[in-house]
């Protein structure tokens, strides 16, 4: 799960940070709140790669897809990539843990089968 999830961190790295770029361009807002927020918004993603495995980590992850789908109302084209990355974290979530039940299925045989050779010996 680990890698699914952090793979779709870092595509959104890049996407707040292009946001910021288009967002610097409202005359309504200052460069230095769009780069507060985005690189607070930057920061917490890099970050959550890290502890994604840990308590919590997956509730952060949604709470960033959140406000990455919430950005919309400053940069209208963050509706749609927020929904895009939204659906990519549920697929990640749920598809990397799929992944990890699985290697752990096959570990679990691997060293039932290690055990009856080393028996039989």
């Amino acid at each position: 799960m680990r890698t699914l999830c952090a793979s779709t961190l870092i595509g959104e790295f890049f996407v707040i940070g292009f946001a910021g770029l288009v967002a610097m361009k409202d005359p309504d807002l200052s460069m230095g709140t769009v780069w507060t927020v985005c690189g607070i918004a930057m920061l917490l993603s890099v970050l959550l790669c890290g502890v994604i495995t840990r308590p919590g980590g997956v509730q952060l992850g949604w709470a960033l897809q959140i406000a990455l789908v919430a950005s919309g109302f400053v940069v209208p084209a963050m509706f749609f990539m927020g929904a895009v990355f939204a659906a990519l974290w549920w697929a990640s979530v749920h598809f990397g843990r799929k992944i990890d039940e699985a290697k752990a299925r096959f570990a679990a045989m691997a060293e039932a089968q290690a055990e009856a050779g080393g028996n039989t010996a």
